[in-house]
């Protein structure tokens, strides 16, 4: 039995025994999060590392901590109540880490432009170091890591284009998609926005989309990105296959993770002086807080903007008769 369908029969025994004032925010949890990333799956296929996969999405949505918790709780408790009907023979352990996983999403929340690589250079010598440290030296390994920070895409989404997906008239992706784990291996399904957005094909990328193209051999499903025998790619996959850990850090890179490849993306937009609205849509983001974090602040703005208030304090002084002092 689907998840879904469990909860819509047993609803009033789950919720059974809690305040009234619980039940908002967990059938928030139910209807915003579970229902939509794990409502689909058959009871049994609801395992730890299927919570945690979905856990691991709801961070970087900007999910508080408080929200994680109710939902989890409401998944949990699901999960016992199945248990208690026989549909299980136990509730899954439960998720931990996420804690560690959440303080490191505001950290980069805070400031994700220190995440980024410095330049082309940058990122053509670590794709390179990549594809060297790699099996047979797989070339694709570098393209994924190249278009990733060029689209400013999760390493997922780079994986789920499709060759109909770009449109080389107006030089234009359609994300669409995206690879994630799932029970019996990876599968494509929705992006986390759960809508396509369009990002534009810069021309120092385009030479190597040309090429993949090609590789497709007209097949508008066939898959941009591929490992070395054809299957999809996650940022576990890229990881393992090109030694990342011992590849950044032989080039002094140590925190860097997959998904900074997108920080780079944005990071370098924003620089390039891509509108604050327009760099939103490119990258998803559903807050525009989140995308405003990518801006450098012009540091003769800011100056202005203290000489604006200098000139405000000074002048409520002398309003009230005061000599205004000298600061």
């Amino acid at each position: 039995m689907p998840l879904a369908e469990y909860v819509e029969l047993r609803l009033p025994i789950i919720l059974a025994g809690l305040e009234t004032t619980t039940h908002v925010p967990y059938l928030a949890g139910w209807h915003h999060r579970i229902e939509p990333d794990l409502g689909h799956l058959p009871i049994r296929l609801v395992t730890t590392g299927t919570i945690a996969n979905a856990v691991d999405s709801w961070i970087p949505e900007g999910c508080s901590r408080s929200t994680i918790k109710n939902t989890l709780a409401m998944l949990f408790r699901t999960l016992e109540q199945a248990a208690v009907d026989g549909l299980i023979e136990r509730a899954p352990a439960r998720v931990t880490g996420w804690q560690s996983a959440y303080q490191q999403a505001e950290d980069e929340l805070l400031d994700p432009r220190a995440l980024a690589l410095r330049d082309w250079d940058a990122l053509t010598k670590l794709a390179a170091a990549l594809v060297d440290a790699s099996y047979n030296h797989y070339r694709g390994w570098g393209d994924v890591v190249i278009h990733g920070a060029c689209t400013a895409t999760r390493i997922g989404e780079v994986s789920g284009v499709r060759a109909r997906d770009i449109d080389t008239t107006n030089w234009l992706l359609t994300c669409r998609r995206q690879t994630t784990p799932a029970p019996g291996g990876l599968v494509d399904k929705h992006t986390k926005g759960k809508e396509a957005r369009f990002i534009p094909i810069i021309e120092p990328l385009r030479p190597q989309i040309i090429r993949r193209l090609q590789a497709a051999r007209g097949d508008p499903d066939a898959r941009l990105y591929t490992g070395p025998r054809g299957g999809r790619i996650s940022t576990a996959v890229l990881r393992d296959a090109t030694q990342w850990d011992d590849v950044t850090h032989d080039l002094g890179y140590e925190h860097l993770r997959r998904h900074d490849l997108r920080h780079t993306g944005l990071t370098w937009m924003a620089d390039a002086g891509i509108p604050l609205h327009i760099l939103q849509q490119i990258a998803g983001h559903k807050e525009i807080t989140t995308t405003q974090r990518y801006f450098h602040p012009d540091i003769r703005e800011l100056a202005k903007a203290g000489e604006a208030l200098t000139r405000y304090l000074v002048e409520q002084l002398r309003l009230n008769g005061q000599i205004p002092h000298r600061w």
